[in-house]
């Protein structure tokens, strides 16, 4: 079984003038240092990133100084800039529900089946067996998210464990290409502003008095995941139904300080026997 591993990555953001290297490539000069990028000069990317997608970039949150600032207001203003920069990273653990009772019509019928509940222990001993820093449990008020939630506390009683509604299954918005037999367009717009509220709310840099790393166990359904997935990493969000999430699976995504996001795991599930994986 392969295990999951403790690993530092270090990105940063990179703004400054751009030269030519001998080997064709761009030269950045970020903090004094020369970076390669991993581009030639002649590329220019079709979708560039939106480092303020938060709008927690510190640029964003120092007003700017009209006119030409003296030397006091701009060391004042770069004092001010480093009190707003992020310096630890967050790590969020989504975790999809267990199977369920697929005949209820209602949310407290649609609880965990035998094997749905033994795919939630499966997975609260893996997260156990990470032995990450977790932070918190979050999960959706829906009966099959609180029951998975439940059974991967016991693996994890330590921590303080929340029940956040904008989390609960929902149509988040018109998949492309379309589907014939999804829901009307009233579910999209009932159910997506309140899915990309979830996004708003859980999905951000870490606040600056944050020191330390957090590791965050959000137990949901696989719409909402996959929908944040589009988001977090800027890809088209019409595309959330071409992911495919087993059930307990893990998805693994890191926020760093300076915003930039990255995915670790998509669904992992190699934890459980593969005869008791499923999807739906």
């Amino acid at each position: 079984m392969v295990q999951y591993k403790r690993m530092l990555m270090l990105t940063k953001g990179i703004c400054a003038a751009v030269t030519t290297g001998t080997l064709g490539y761009a030269l950045y000069t970020y903090e004094g240092k020369v970076v390669h990028a991993s581009w030639t000069t002649n590329f220019e990317p079709s979708v560039k990133w939106n480092h303020n997608w938060d709008r927690r970039d510190p640029e964003s949150l120092v007003k700017p100084i009209k006119g030409d600032p003296t030397e006091k207001e701009s060391k004042d203003r770069a004092n001010k800039l480093d009190k707003q920069k992020s310096t630890a990273t967050r790590h969020l653990l989504l975790i999809r529900h267990g199977q369920y009772n697929l005949e209820g019509k209602e949310d407290s019928d649609r609880y965990l089946t035998k094997l749905g509940r033994k795919q939630a222990d499966y997975c609260g001993k893996r997260l156990k067996e990470a032995d990450f820093a977790y932070t918190r449990l979050v999960s959706s008020t829906m009966t099959r998210a609180v029951e998975t939630a439940e059974i991967i506390h016991k693996h994890l009683p330590h921590l303080t464990w929340e029940k956040e509604p904008n989390l609960c299954e929902g149509a988040p918005i018109p998949p492309e290409p379309p589907v014939g037999n999804w829901k009307p367009e009233q579910w999209f717009f009932q159910d997506g502003p309140r899915i990309e509220t979830a996004f708003r709310k859980l999905f951000h840099r870490a606040e600056p008095e944050q020191t330390k790393d957090s590791y965050e166990v959000v137990v949901c359904h696989a719409n909402v995941i996959r929908y944040f997935i589009c988001r977090a990493l800027q890809f088209p969000p019409e595309a959330w139904l071409r992911i495919g999430l087993d059930h307990a699976s893990i998805t693994w995504i890191t926020i760093r300080p300076n915003g930039r996001v990255s995915v670790r795991r998509v669904g992992d599930s190699g934890f459980i026997p593969v005869g008791e994986v499923t999807v739906s």
